[in-house]
């Protein structure tokens, strides 16, 4: 991979919202990454041509955004972060804006390591509702 190649939070935060739409709905635009990021389409515009330049996504005229194989792996890398984290906070019930905001801001920042033992944590406290419900005490009263 070369230096170019290298997903900065930004280039995640796109590469998540392609997949995400193309899951969705089969094919992504660059409007509708523009829309559910609130950047202006012109942004949008000059990230698909770095992104394609690095050879995360292929744009075709007229037919929407791909994701490569890499910039599906990256993708997908960074679904399951998002999804880890939103499910281990939710096991504490916090509120949902709180939750997006969080893990918006960490799901880049987690290394492989980390998300092993993050992952752990979280299996822990789905198979264990008193666990669960000990630790949620224990937050509630700090």
């Amino acid at each position: 991979m070369t230096e170019a190649q290298v997903a900065t939070p930004a280039v995640e935060d796109y590469l998540e919202q392609i997949h995400q739409l193309i899951e969705g709905k089969g094919y992504a635009r660059a409007v509708e990454i523009a829309e559910n990021l609130g950047v202006a389409q012109a942004s949008v515009s000059n990230m698909l041509q770095k992104l394609d330049q690095d050879g995360f996504v292929v744009r075709e005229k007229y037919r929407g955004i791909t994701l490569t194989d890499h910039g599906r792996k990256v993708a997908e890398r960074i679904v399951v972060r998002h999804d880890l984290l939103t499910r281990l906070l939710r096991a504490f019930e916090l509120p949902e804006d709180i939750i997006y905001r969080d893990v918006e801001g960490m799901e880049h920042h987690i290394s492989r390591p980390t998300l092993k033992v993050l992952t752990a944590i979280c299996e822990e406290l789905e198979g264990d509702p008193a666990l669960r419900r000990k630790l949620r005490r224990r937050v509630q009263k700090a």
